[in-house]
């Protein structure tokens, strides 16, 4: 355990009590984030009340991880061809819902992109990088409206999924700094920022200043300029 981080012991009661209150989209969350961190002999005590656990076992029989950019290939793919993409009639009384589809998007891509900022520091610069920027693509493809990726009832866009951009912009900033020239720094950068983050995009760019090398630097710097 990290000496830094402080655990609180958590009344079970009143956790459920406050999931009872929360949409199902967190409670989706919750789960998500469980199936990554339960043991496997609790995983399977708790999967083999609602699932066939048979059907649930490993094609690869040597267990063999994918790695991070084949797994967030892998999502794209299924998210470009519409595999989360669930529709329903919409009325004034279901307008502010999503669906099912929507929900179990959201969560994994929050938890890929979770992964991506865990992986920043530790893997392959390049291919975090590049792990990112396929996320990143499918953000911008939501707000093109050029794929069914994920269905709105009312009026939607990228910023309904929810990304914490403070917490993921500075690991991205790292590993794009490790491999990209001092343009295209500085290109990718503001351009992001514009799309999804402009209302904080004055710290964000402070905290690329401070990550990038002197020539990346000096290419924001002039790209703020005349911006």
């Amino acid at each position: 355990m990290s000496a830094s981080r402080q655990y609180f012991k958590i009344d079970r009661d009143k956790l459920r009590a406050a999931i009872r209150k929360t949409g199902k989209d967190n409670v989706f969350q919750m789960l998500i984030d469980a199936i990554d961190l339960l043991p496997p002999a609790k995983l399977h005590q708790i999967v083999e009340k609602h699932f066939d656990v048979k059907q649930l076992r490993p094609d690869d029989k040597k267990g063999t991880t994918l790695s991070l950019l084949k797994t967030v290939g892998t999502f794209d793919k299924a998210s470009r061809a519409g595999d989360y993409y669930e529709s329903f009639a919409v009325n004034s009384k279901n307008s502010q819902e999503e669906s099912t589809g929507t929900t179990a998007w959201i969560a994994e891509y929050l938890r890929l992109l979770d992964l991506c900022v865990k992986k920043a520091g530790k893997a392959d610069p390049t291919e975090v990088r590049q792990a990112f920027d396929i996320l990143f693509g499918l953000l911008d493809r939501i707000d093109e409206c050029q794929d069914d990726i994920i269905f709105f009832a009312d009026e939607g866009g990228a910023w309904q999924v929810g990304v914490h951009w403070e917490k993921v912009l500075p690991p991205w900033f790292k590993v794009l700094s490790a491999s990209a020239d001092p343009d295209e720094y500085a290109q990718r950068i503001t351009g992001l920022l514009k799309k999804h983050y402009h209302y904080g995009s004055a710290k964000m760019l402070a905290v690329a200043m401070e990550l990038a090398n002197p020539s990346q630097k000096q290419a924001l710097s002039n790209r703020k300029a005349i911006s």
